[in-house]
């Protein structure tokens, strides 16, 4: 038994995972968050409730703790922590250039135009900005420049709209900027990579359902994705370039990207983290067997990830519960087919038909397909 610490950033059920998982291996796991009565208070064999914004209050403890690593899944906002304490204390992580880069949709843009990454055109906008005065090529997108979950995204086809649209993004924004790019056609996929020591390991590729226009807000997931040999060997091209253009070089990453009938590679967004809405803690796992945040607590802590099938492949979905017709469906699913549910991840029921972004959804389960 390691009896080592590691310290987990966050505790809502998207931390779950990664903080049973670390109990498994041995790890005492140490837990920092906002106290709010989320699982991962109760879950956690520490729990210190301190903000995952309060950096310097979270190093001080992981120093007086003695922790051998640190991290977090999901969640771009715990990442500039994660590596603020990481690079303080010598531990396995990014550079807080890198973390940056990875946690700024406008920074992204840039690093992608400077090294040759196939990304969208954008320009970020703020509230001194004349929108007026902008000369765009609609349908463009609209975007806060430091969020996720599909939170104030807005698709336009014309001007018509452009400043509540901007006006609604810079609202969720924690720097109060907001991001418009153009539109990219095409499918929309994720791809799913961890990397060790600036070696890049392609796991799995995520086929995405959402809303479409004008939220894009995420229905479901499925992989493997249905792409052919030669198009996951172009995406295995195109996404080891971004992560090393970001500086991406330990941990998990989150790709999205999108691919026209043309078939080119559009980078839409990067994260430096698992993906969340079940992707990487679940879905990776039961599509290639590889155990994808055992591998994150394995690099967070100095160790090469271990690829050992932990069980068998198969081909899975996600799916999430917005309306009383979903719900009806899950239902049915668990009378009359219940050995397909492989898990019901999230359940809220009350939450029909208010669902606004990824974070109130009615419900999560996974299904064999």
């Amino acid at each position: 038994m390691l009896m080592a610490n590691l310290a987990i950033i966050g505790a809502s059920y998207l931390q779950l995972p990664l903080i049973k998982k670390a109990k498994d291996m041995g790890y005492v796991t140490h837990v920092f968050a906002w106290a709010a009565g989320d699982v991962g208070e109760t879950e956690a064999d520490y729990f210190y409730p301190i903000s995952i914004i309060e950096r310097d209050a979270i190093l001080e403890k992981c120093r007086e703790i003695g922790i051998c690593g640190i991290c977090s899944i999901a969640s771009d906002l715990a990442m500039l922590t994660v590596n603020y304490v990481a690079n303080a204390l010598g531990l396995t992580g990014n550079s807080m250039e890198a973390t940056r880069k990875s946690t700024n949709k406008h920074l992204m843009r840039q690093t992608f135009e400077a090294n040759g990454d196939p990304s969208p055109r954008s320009l970020e906008v703020d509230a001194d900005t004349n929108l007026s005065a902008l000369r765009l090529n609609y349908p463009i997108i609209v975007k806060p420049t430091d969020r996720s979950g599909s939170r104030g995204i807005f698709k336009l086809d014309s001007p018509f709209g452009l400043e509540e649209a901007v006006q609604a993004a810079m609202t969720e924004s924690f720097e109060k900027k907001a991001l418009i790019e153009e539109f990219a056609d095409g499918q929309e996929y994720s791809i799913e990579y961890i990397s060790y020591k600036g070696q890049h390991h392609f796991l799995a590729a995520t086929l995405k359902f959402t809303t479409g226009a004008p939220h894009f807000i995420e229905t479901g997931h499925r992989e493997p994705a249905p792409l052919s040999e030669q198009t996951l060997q172009r995406i295995q091209a195109v996404v080891p370039h971004a992560l090393d253009s970001l500086g991406l070089e330990n941990g998990a990453s989150h790709t999205e990207l999108k691919i026209d009938d043309c078939g080119h590679i559009r980078l839409i967004e990067i994260g430096g983290r698992m993906g969340g809405d079940c992707i990487g803690s679940d879905l990776v796992r039961y599509s290639t067997g590889y155990d994808f945040v055992r591998m994150v607590i394995e690099v967070a802590c100095g160790y090469a990830p271990t690829f050992e099938q932990v069980e068998r492949p198969r081909t899975v979905e996600s799916r999430f519960i917005f309306t009383q017709d979903d719900l009806n469906a899950f239902e049915m699913l668990r009378r009359e087919h219940p050995d397909k549910i492989l898990k019901v991840v999230d359940y809220h029921p009350e939450n029909i038909g208010h669902t606004t972004d990824s974070s109130n959804r009615a419900g999560c389960y996974i299904v064999e397909i």
